[in-house]
């Protein structure tokens, strides 16, 4: 991540701003006046620009103005005197991402740089998309046929609707038609419907004016726009709330849509590709899916086997996955022996690809050993195909025996499974990433908060049981301000703690 920019010809509020950024972790980079900073941002830029709105030379205003000229996606937060105010709606009109008002309170100012390093890191992660398409692996005569599908459709514009299980690699399919069309050097923009709570469904879309509801600070671009001249995939269309299907419907029919809160139209330049592993004819006839826009999609339906019609291809993508994990995690990869890759290849797997790859996961952190035998695996596999359990979901945190404490992600068990001598000391990654990917796949919203509240609490505990309890000496070894584990020990309902 880059740093954080601040601006000011005060030192004073130059390194309160600095040292507060610094109990908080984040790394900034500081400049006495506007010149400094406009000469820098000719070989580096920052993730957040925080600029005093009057300084000798040139103005915060002036920088401000540069910045949204050059890098329209990078916020800027403008430090104004309350008698400035006519200069913070000069600064609101000139695009800034909000301003602070002298005096601030520290800690507001920090949370309000934490929102505008939110959305920096989200907009890059959105524009930037994967660095190359995933690797689509298959040599069965079902994925044969995908592969001439996706030959045929790439050079076309045409709107294309993909079906197939969940895990089956709808997304791998959705970005090979990009990466083989004309539109290549364009974004590909991907967005899960299911995943956005209905009431945020609307702005991640089209977007939104400042203003348009409570929490609208800035104007900010939706899916549509982003994805300009480019691939706009759209997955599990089938859960897509029935009055934004009407919206969406219009987008497809005339190319145009507005802003949420917004009155001028906007041309959609885009190529939209859908995905669901839902039987919309069915959604249709129950009245949860409108006819036109079903009609509007389906102009070619290219269809994803599931892993059971193509078993052939397990051999080949558990060698993949295992590879992929292994480098993921600083190991060396494990290898299936015959007899247990015969087992895998017998499996109804009802998961996927997906499930699979989770399985694999699963392998290279638990496994003991370098070959991988049938004892080896999960005992729930065993018993799946023996018939007295049900059959297991994609969700490896559940079904694979990794460890559940309340969700809590924790590496003990890897040395219970002696895994632990070729696991490299970032083991623990490959169970967070397992975690998440059960949590995800499970469809939780807010995993990030709920990761990030679980992880500050275990750092939290195990600092006070290193520091018997003193809470000013744990926010010295863990690097955190004195505030900031007080609030942090309210915040997470942490017993024990005590003042030095």
């Amino acid at each position: 991540m880059k740093p954080i920019w601040i601006v000011d010809d005060d030192e004073s509020i130059r390194w309160v701003l600095e040292k507060a950024l610094a109990r908080e972790n984040l790394a900034t980079k500081s400049f006495a006046n506007a010149r400094d900073a406009i000469a820098a941002l000719e070989y580096e830029t920052p993730q957040v620009l925080v600029s005093d709105i009057r300084m000798p030379g040139d103005s915060g205003l002036d920088l401000l103005q540069l910045v949204k000229s050059r890098f329209p996606g990078l916020p800027v937060i403008i430090i104004t005197a309350f008698s400035d105010l006519d200069s913070a709606v000069a600064a609101f009109q000139g695009g800034a991402f909000e301003y602070l008002a002298k005096p601030f309170d520290i800690d507001k100012a920090v949370e309000l740089i934490r929102r505008a390093l939110d959305e920096s890191l989200r907009e890059t992660s959105v524009e930037s998309g994967p660095a190359e398409t995933p690797e689509i692996l298959g040599q069965a005569p079902a994925m044969q046929e995908v592969f001439r599908a996706i030959g045929r459709l790439s050079q076309s514009n045409v709107t294309v609707l993909i079906t197939g299980e969940s895990g089956s690699g709808k997304e791998l399919v959705a970005r090979a038609l990009h990466k083989h069309s004309p539109r290549a050097a364009q974004p590909f923009i991907a967005l899960n419907t299911a995943a956005i709570p209905k009431d945020l469904l609307e702005s991640e879309l089209f977007g939104h004016e400042r203003g348009a509801f409570t929490g609208a600070q800035t104007t900010r671009r939706g899916r549509f726009e982003q994805a300009e001249n480019g691939t706009l995939f759209l997955d599990e269309i089938g859960d897509m709330p029935f009055d934004l299907q009407t919206r969406l419907l219009r987008v497809l029919s005339d190319g145009h849509f507005y802003r949420v809160g917004g009155h001028q139209p906007l041309k959609a330049n885009v190529r939209v590709i859908t995905a669901t592993h839902q039987n919309l004819e069915q959604r249709v006839r129950e009245g949860l899916f409108r006819e036109d826009l079903y009609h509007r999609l389906n102009v070619i339906r290219l269809r994803l086997p599931s892993l059971r019609e193509r078993r052939e291809d397990i051999p080949i993508l558990v060698r993949h996955f295992l590879v992929q994990s292994a480098k993921q995690l600083g190991v060396e990869a494990k290898r299936m022996s015959d007899a247990a890759l015969q087992f895998l290849c017998s499996l109804e797997l009802p998961g996927n690809v997906r499930q699979l790859e989770n399985l694999c996961n699963w392998i290279t952190v638990m496994a003991p050993g370098q070959t991988v035998e049938i004892k080896d695996l999960p005992l729930e596999l065993s018993q799946e195909q023996a018939g007295s359990t049900p059959a297991l979901t994609a969700t490896p945190a559940e079904s694979y025996g990794a460890p559940q404490h309340h969700g809590t992600v924790t590496a003990a068990p890897v040395a219970e499974s002696g895994a632990s001598a070729n696991a490299s000391p970032d083991a623990w990654l490959g169970l967070l990433e397992m975690q998440a990917a059960s949590m995800l796949s499970g469809g939780q919203q807010e995993v990030m908060a709920v990761l990030g509240r679980q992880f500050e609490s275990a750092l939290i505990r195990t600092a006070l049981k290193h520091t018997h309890g003193r809470k000013n000496d744990a926010a010295v070894r863990l690097g955190i301000g004195r505030n900031t584990i007080t609030r942090k020990i309210a915040e997470l309902g942490i017993d024990g703690a005590k003042d030095d």
